[in-house]
């Protein structure tokens, strides 16, 4: 685990914008194209307005395939659809072409959908392991990340899959994808900020005897990848 504490969130971004482009352009020499997942919520707006503007250049965004670690169940007009923020913050900026972005369809029941993404992650994949290149993750205030909460079935599902969830303290569903499914991907990246955070952020990373269902984003250990925290002062404010 690599922890990389930042002045402010200006700087944070900007220090993670470089990081995303910097693996963009790695996996495409490599590989011919860019798998990321994005991660929802208005934490990572500033990030894709960066990486849409400023950095369009940076990198071949015509070779970058756009998935997203988990969704709310409303409708895709909804202004708390995930895809609806990255679609106005970032695709549409870039001009992303329809077959590379890969939407939640919240059309269906959330267990449907759920399926259904898993269904088109193995068929873009060829039937292979799924690993990305970048999983973005952020972390909420009681230490969930995607959409894996404290106290939920999500916290103890050992399966490589994307799946429904009913989150009882919001009343509402999600789908997202499971911990052992984010840890299979290459590298991961957390963004995290502000005082909200910093209690979370001691325990997740500092707890020598981890307690997952209490703080989900201990799951986050990759089998074989990177993990990098990218924090501004006021989160880290406690370690």
């Amino acid at each position: 685990m690599n922890l990389l504490i930042y002045k402010s969130v200006d700087v944070l971004n900007i220090a993670l914008a470089d990081y995303v482009i910097k693996i963009a352009n790695q996996a495409i020499e490599e590989k011919g194209s860019f798998n990321f997942v994005l991660t929802g919520g208005n934490s990572p707006k500033e990030l894709y307005r960066l990486l849409s503007t400023e950095y369009k250049d940076k990198t071949d965004w015509n070779k970058v395939y756009f998935f997203f670690g988990d969704e709310r169940n409303v409708s895709a007009d909804s202004n708390d659809y995930n895809g609806g923020m990255a679609k106005k913050n970032l695709f549409d900026k870039l001009d992303t072409a329809a077959d590379h972005i890969f939407y939640v369809d919240t059309a269906l029941t959330p267990k449907d959908a759920a399926v259904a993404y898993k269904k088109s992650l193995d068929k873009h994949f060829n039937g292979n392991n799924i690993t990305f290149d970048l999983i973005l993750l952020g972390m909420g205030d009681d230490g969930h990340t995607a959409s894996i909460f404290p106290h939920t079935s999500l916290v103890k599902d050992k399966t490589v899959n994307v799946s429904s969830v009913f989150v009882e303290k919001l009343d509402a569903y999600r789908i997202s994808f499971t911990a052992p499914l984010i840890n299979e991907a290459e590298n991961i990246a957390f963004l995290v900020f502000g005082e909200g955070k910093a209690s979370a952020l001691k325990h997740v990373t500092t707890d020598q005897e981890k307690d997952a269902n209490t703080f989900p984003a201990q799951l986050i250990d990759p089998t074989i990848g990177n993990l990098t925290w990218f924090v501004d002062e006021e989160a880290a404010a406690l370690l």
